[in-house]
């Protein structure tokens, strides 16, 4: 199983980027997809997550600027950032939960905004 993360790059302070990943190989039913980032010294955090029934859950610092979806059908989610800040700067992770449990990660995307 794969995970290709597209879309990360540098952007201006209230910049817009749109995060992709898509899931590739044999994989069970998923459950849960999300996104994760982690900014130089710090942990990796989570950033949103979306569930199979299509339940959303946000940090708080990106609660009204960011919104994940995911296309079944593609096994891909998204992330749709707006009004970007300079701490959103982080390597982006995407994350796959199947219903068997499994875990897989994505290798990362930098988000570098900055003017």
């Amino acid at each position: 199983v794969q995970l290709q993360a597209l879309g990360g790059g540098l952007v201006q302070p209230g910049g817009s980027l749109r995060l992709s990943c898509a899931a590739s190989g044999s994989i069970f039913s998923i459950n849960v997809m999300g996104w994760y980032r982690q900014a130089p010294g710090k942990q990796r955090e989570t950033v949103a997550l979306i569930t199979s029934g299509v339940n959303t859950v946000y940090a708080d610092s990106v609660k009204g600027r960011f919104t994940v979806s995911r296309d079944n059908d593609k096994n891909t989610v998204y992330l749709q950032m707006y009004s970007l800040k300079p701490e959103d700067t982080a390597v982006y992770y995407c994350h796959v939960g199947t219903k068997n449990f499994m875990s897989y990660w994505g290798k990362g995307t930098l988000v570098t905004v900055s003017s």
